[in-house]
């Protein structure tokens, strides 16, 4: 019989996955409906979800410690919690960037990209659901290449946005910190991405 106390690091994974979603619907949001007066308490927020995640992590990582058989090799596990909070980490640096970049507006583009990320988290979301079950689940690796797609598609949008970003204006300030945040929510898919790769590696290793 299962101990009800044993510790389940799949579902850990799916929890820190959870904070990933949080932060990014909070950045689409915040941008969507964007207001500077606001952000200051916006930005707090965020670092609430940052912190939670981070708590988390922490969490995960001295179980792992005691842990004396885990599921998954131990540098797996560390790698892929690592990953995970990373994609937080990334979401969170945007909101910080047009901050301390003291941006007024947004621009239409960047919204475009908010809802790309938003759907990169979701996904990633139901691929860690998915990954418990990874040696009989039949949709696990649908789940990763649907994450890859958008990443690519994150990709695609960058480069045509800075490529016309750079065609369209002369100002060396609007260059930089629109080429600096589009940089940033590019940043944010490929982290992605690096939790998708983890488990097609882990998933390959233990297979």
């Amino acid at each position: 019989m299962k101990n009800k106390r044993e510790y389940n690091y799949f579902e850990a994974f799916v929890n820190l996955s959870k904070f990933s979603m949080d932060s990014a619907e909070l950045l689409c949001k915040t941008l969507c409906d964007f207001n500077t007066e606001a952000l200051p308490a916006k930005i707090e927020e965020m670092h609430v979800i940052e912190h939670s995640a981070d708590i988390a992590k922490h969490d995960m990582l001295n179980r792992l410690l005691k842990e004396f058989l885990p599921p998954i090799e131990r540098e797996d596990i560390i790698s892929l919690s690592q990953k995970i909070d990373d994609v937080t980490d990334s979401v969170e640096d945007v909101l910080i960037g047009i901050d301390i970049f003291n941006v007024k507006t947004i621009r239409p583009e960047i919204l475009k990209f908010t809802d790309i990320i938003a759907n990169c988290c979701k996904s990633m979301d139901v691929a860690l659901c998915e990954f418990q079950n990874f040696k009989r689940s039949k949709t696990l690796q649908s789940k990763i290449i649907e994450i890859n797609r958008l990443e690519e598609e994150a990709d695609a949008l960058y480069v045509n946005e800075v490529r016309s970003l750079y065609k369209n204006s002369n100002d060396p300030v609007e260059l930089m910190v629109w080429t600096e945040i589009l940089r940033r929510l590019e940043k944010c898919a490929d982290a992605c991405e690096d939790v998708a790769n983890d488990i097609e590696s882990i998933v390959m290793k233990n297979s």
